[in-house]
């Protein structure tokens, strides 16, 4: 995801609504590797300005993942997880705390798929799903 000052400048370009608030949330997004859904980012940006309303938050995420700053990240655990995170990656998602984080995986197109025959496919997502470090310790 761009700098906050380059989304700022888009937005405008655009012909899109510029608010302290907006400017909040791309800041909390800019270098968040936590993927978070709307709902814990509408908490965390209440922390910093109370009021801010649930409607800015999901607006400015449409926004966004519009314009192709954001990925939806939907991996079967409920809400609808945002990633700012562009570059081409997969996710490991722990089936404990349902944290979800970023994994670069070699060789994707190199991989041998039997069944793929009458398919094009687009685009490639490897899930892993296991349990995080600290999920792991708390289970000892």
């Amino acid at each position: 995801m761009r700098e906050p000052a380059d989304l700022t400048a888009e937005f405008r370009a655009l012909g899109l609504k510029v608010t302290p608030q907006r400017q909040l949330l791309f800041r909390l997004l800019h270098g968040n590797s936590g993927h978070p859904s709307a709902e814990a980012l509408f908490a965390l940006a209440s922390e910093h300005m109370p009021g801010i309303s649930v409607r800015t938050v999901y607006q400015t995420l449409n926004d966004l993942v519009a314009m192709g700053e954001l990925q939806t990240v939907n991996v079967g655990s409920g809400s609808t997880r945002f990633d700012p995170n562009n570059d081409h990656h997969h996710h490991a998602q722990c089936a404990t705390c349902g944290d979800i984080r970023d994994v670069y995986v070699d060789g994707v197109h190199d991989l041998g798929i039997d069944g793929l025959d009458d398919f094009n496919a687009h685009r490639t997502h490897i899930l892993f799903t296991g349990t995080c470090a600290p999920c792991a310790t708390a289970l000892v």
